[in-house]
């Protein structure tokens, strides 16, 4: 009796699954930008643009007007994707850089050649991530997780803070992710090293992410230099 009740149960789900199909995708896609603003003589660095919500993000800001720096650690992937971008929207102002967060000699290596090269830049987007991979450190022995989502890009922002300062207003926006509510910063284990559990981790580094940008966002109030922290999916948006 109760594997039928069961049995029934997963059957009206299903059901309900399937009848309202178009809904869920439509939620679970979030929210559309309904904003016209145009961004003609900005600059805007973006981690990770190469796949994902960064090349959707590169597209929409390169629609839009701006140019387009596209930081990626694979920059075959990142050039081909730059190819896609200007064969939707052949005017883009796309350009890619690499840049590989898991080291720290990389990292500190662009800032400085985008320092050298460029004196504006009016958005810095913080997209790059990895997701519940195993257990593996970057070339300078962080866990992978907390090392290239918070502590990469807290480097990288560091180094370019004075940049977007001459810029402002200019904005930081650092890509979270909801399961920053299912997370702690293990202070007396932030490596991993003691345990290991790749979705613990991930929930770490992204209330690490959130944690970050409120704090960035106090220090540089009243500096013109606005930060936020975002969950991709977030239909307020």
């Amino acid at each position: 009796m109760l594997l039928l009740m069961i049995a029934a149960g997963l059957g009206l789900v299903t059901l309900l699954v399937v009848f309202f199909k178009p809904q869920i995708r439509q939620y679970a896609a979030g929210g559309v930008c309904q904003s016209v603003a145009t961004l003609n003589g900005k600059t805007v660095l973006i981690t990770g643009a190469n796949t994902g919500i960064g090349k959707e993000t590169a597209l929409d800001l390169a629609r839009r007007g701006a140019r387009v720096i596209m930081a990626c650690r694979d920059v075959d992937k990142g050039e081909e994707a730059a190819a896609g971008i200007r064969g939707a929207y052949p005017p883009a102002l796309v350009e890619v850089r690499e840049l590989d967060l898991a080291d720290t000699c990389s990292i500190r290596a662009f800032a400085e050649t985008l320092l050298r090269e460029i004196n504006q830049l009016h958005v810095l987007i913080n997209n790059a991530g990895v997701m519940m991979c195993p257990y593996t450190k970057t070339v300078d022995g962080f866990e992978m997780h907390i090392g290239v989502n918070h502590l990469g890009h807290f480097l990288l922002t560091h180094l370019l803070i004075g940049l977007l300062k001459r810029s402002a207003p200019a904005r930081i926006v650092v890509v979270s992710s909801l399961a920053h509510n299912f997370g702690w910063i293990r202070f007396h284990d932030l490596h991993s090293q003691g345990s290991y559990n790749s979705g613990l981790a991930y929930c770490q580094s992204k209330l690490a992410n959130v944690l970050f940008a409120r704090e960035l966002a106090r220090r540089l109030r009243g500096t013109e230099v606005t930060v936020n922290s975002i969950h991709p999916g977030d239909r307020e948006l």
